[in-house]
């Protein structure tokens, strides 16, 4: 009940800044830090990952939480006076989507992530009421295929466009630390608050034993720094798109954002060029530089309905190649399918995974591989994907079924022989989860 009613106590703090910064846009923040009471750093524990990695000091979260009530008291004063340390984040690399490079992940301490966490609520209670609805990375109530589905109700609407496909290069490392200061004073200047981000900004980095201080950037992995990542480009791109781009165009146009990933849409050729020639200095302004190769521009609009087949016009955005096909009734309709290089990374994954565990039960082996085609069909399994989704499922089989064949010098399976092996080990359906058909089938 106790953890009931704090919880309950919280909300009610939140709903309050939130209804304050609502009724007032104008107005700049100078106290917040006194919400923020042990009470609310047991919620922000509530809201933390406690299966994560444990930071430089080794410390997990079940560690942690053997003297939970001493520590959150000790780490609330620390904050509030002023001595509180921002530990140094340990760096790790994990590989993107084109499989030939990496993309480097801050891994905080746990503690640090329940106060990022603390800092991150008060935060979002006020620039939740600033935010777009173009935005959906890292926001509440908001998700990837929400990004998805109003990307396709905007192309089907407009019956496509000019696209602009932005890549963003390296934009967690180069997010200028000064404009980000300036930013975050338009609406927020709480010196207790302002004083751990800017903590968090300058602690070192460990990796590979060395200790760096970098001058920009903010560590992906640290829990606020997708905040923090929204608030930069709400005032970069989500704005400036809406106060100063569309009502200078002579057409339609639109923007999706999910965190550093977008892609701006527009009716007229003339408009998406103009805006494409000001997007780097718009960009430059702000200490980021855009992927000259993979900004690009995209006929995308309707073929002709007379056209056999749609134009080459194709873009990717959250994991999916965005096209145009026709329904079984010959309609043109914008279509989705699991990018290229996402499916083969996920291939190349599930083999990984088969070559470390092939000596493993069967039975075991099948469990997880089963968990791993449901988390797989969880994302991509979109209306209009299901061929991929089967291409997918019939890749784990074939992997698997390469794997089994190395776990000893007996005859190889043949694949007749694997296929009576998966009666008994059947794989479960590759699923579209998220269909229009069934949504438009619920009461």
């Amino acid at each position: 009940m106790a953890e009931t009613s704090s919880s309950a106590e919280v909300s009610t703090k939140l709903q309050q800044v939130a209804e304050l910064a609502q009724k007032a846009p104008e107005m700049v923040f100078t106290t917040l830090a006194h919400h923020m009471d042990v009470w609310f750093l047991y919620e922000a524990v509530r809201r933390t990952r406690t299966d994560g990695a444990p930071g430089v000091d080794g410390q997990s979260a079940a560690q942690y939480a053997q003297h939970l009530g001493t520590n959150l008291r000790l780490l609330l004063d620390r904050f509030k006076s002023g001595t509180y340390r921002a530990p140094s984040v340990r760096r790790v690399h994990i590989p993107k989507a084109d499989g030939t490079t990496t993309r480097p992940i801050g891994v905080p301490t746990y503690e640090d992530k329940v106060l990022q966490r603390a800092v991150a609520m008060v935060l979002g209670a006020v620039y939740e009421q600033d935010f777009l609805d173009c935005s959906y990375g890292f926001r509440p109530g908001r998700s990837a295929h929400q990004a998805l589905e109003a990307l396709w109700r905007g192309l089907m609407d407009m019956g496509g466009g000019v696209v602009i496909e932005v890549d963003i290069r390296s934009f967690f490392d180069s997010l200028d630390h000064g404009h980000l200061r300036s930013i975050l004073g338009q609406r927020v200047r709480d010196g207790v608050l302002r004083r751990a981000i800017d903590k968090w900004l300058s602690a070192g980095v460990l990796e590979d034993g060395a200790l760096s201080y970098p001058e920009s950037g903010t560590p992906q992995g640290g829990v606020v720094s997708p905040l923090l990542a929204n608030i930069y480009l709400h005032e970069v791109l989500d704005r400036w798109f809406e106060q100063v781009v569309k009502p200078r165009m002579e057409g339609k146009s639109f923007l999706i954002r999910y965190a550093d990933d977008f892609v701006m849409v527009f009716s007229s050729a003339r408009d998406a060029q103009r805006v494409m020639e000001v997007l780097p200095k718009r960009f430059g302004t702000y200490g980021l530089t855009l992927h000259p190769e993979k900004t690009r521009m995209v006929d995308f609009r309707k073929p002709q309905p007379q056209q056999r087949t749609g134009g080459a016009g194709t873009f990717d955005l959250l994991g999916f190649t965005h096209h145009w096909g026709r329904t079984r009734k010959g309609r043109w309709v914008v279509k989705r399918k699991t990018a290229p290089k996402r499916f083969t990374r996920a291939v190349k994954t599930i083999a990984q995974w088969c070559r470390a565990h092939r000596h493993e039960p069967i039975a075991e082996q099948h469990r997880t591989l089963g968990r791993k085609l449901r988390g797989h069909c969880a994302y991509y399994g979109i209306t209009g994907n299901a061929p991929a989704l089967a291409r997918f499922r019939h890749a784990i089989m074939r992997v698997w079924h390469g794997w089994l064949n190395r776990r000893s010098q007996r005859k190889a399976m043949s694949w007749e022989r694997l296929q009576q092996f998966l009666q008994r080990y059947p794989f479960p359906p590759a699923v579209v989860v998220h269909s229009i058909f069934r949504h438009a089938a619920s009461p």
